[in-house]
């Protein structure tokens, strides 16, 4: 089900006040509110664009929950509402791994959009060669379409880093030096169209015309040069001012970061007011990129 825009505010506030008024006067009720301005933070919206759709839940952590001042399906019966307090801890265990996945997905998508920065800086110093200038820009296209294949899933509705400002940057500002048409002005040429690379508007693949191109070498060898140079420099400048310190990349891995140490520093005591709640049961796209950021972890 899409959520109209207007509609988010309101759904909000609800899910807020609805989680919130059981759990009114117990010694962690910010707990809901500390999470949910972590996920705001840089960005990120924990009711549209984590990954939470995409994890079930498997039940109680136990038969008997196992943790002191519970009852045996791990419900608080001291609360007004030991149900909506239980829902409220689900969603933290679910969150627990969301934040994890998608550290590791986003830390392994700053790692390839630098990279990708070396990709452009290699066109910075192409040869005038012509079969060198084609193996040059085949290679860029093959590694930057390697790059849309591995991250465009993620970033889709549904994904593991959808809604994500640094993942959805990243994709557009890389995707606009391709497409941009400014680039070889001075020499009579209009961007890396004119030379052959276009962006599929449906795949965000780039395709090579190398007809294109042999024809533009053999009409104006010095100025496609020229162009293909400043647009690899220009797209090596953009790759590095994403994963660059305080940018988006940075500041949102430090917001998950944040987060999970959050839940990793309250997690007992929260489950010990509202309840166990259900264990997370990530697959997929989660699962995996969980047991990626298990196995740094221990690394």
């Amino acid at each position: 089900m899409t959520i109209p825009p207007d509609s988010i505010a309101p759904l909000k506030a609800q899910v807020l006040s609805s989680m919130m008024s059981s759990v009114a006067g117990s010694k962690n009720d910010g707990a809901w509110d500390n999470l949910f301005q972590l996920l705001l933070a840089n960005g990120t919206d924990p009711l549209l664009s984590s990954p939470l759709s995409s994890i079930s839940q498997s039940g109680p952590l136990s038969p008997t929950s196992g943790i002191k001042g519970l009852s045996a399906t791990g419900r608080n019966m001291a609360l007004p509402d030991p149900e909506s307090a239980y829902k409220m801890m689900s969603v933290i265990n679910n969150l627990d791994v969301a934040f994890k996945a998608q550290y590791s997905e986003l830390n392994q998508m700053k790692a390839a959009v630098s990279q990708m920065q070396e990709a452009g800086q290699n066109l910075g110093g192409i040869a005038t060669g012509n079969d060198s200038i084609k193996l040059r820009l085949l290679g860029f296209v093959g590694q930057y379409n390697n790059w849309i294949r591995r991250f465009n899933p993620d970033i889709q509705q549904g994904g593991l880093l959808a809604g994500t400002q640094a993942a959805q940057v990243a994709q557009y500002e890389l995707e606009q030096n391709i497409k941009s048409r400014f680039f070889g002005a001075g020499e009579g040429v209009r961007g890396m169209g004119d030379l052959g690379i276009e962006i599929d508007p449906q795949t965000h693949l780039a395709a090579m015309d190398t007809a294109k191109l042999d024809s533009m070498l053999s009409a104006n060898r010095q100025g496609t040069v020229n162009t293909i140079v400043e647009f690899g420099t220009n797209f090596a400048k953009s790759a590095s001012l994403l994963v660059s310190e305080g940018n988006f990349f940075s500041k949102q891995l430090d917001n998950l970061d944040r987060g999970i140490d959050y839940v990793t520093d309250n997690k007992d005591a929260l489950q010990q007011e509202f309840g166990s709640g259900d264990a997370a049961n990530p697959t997929g796209q989660v699962a995996a990129a969980l047991a990626d950021y298990n196995k740094s972890a221990k690394t």
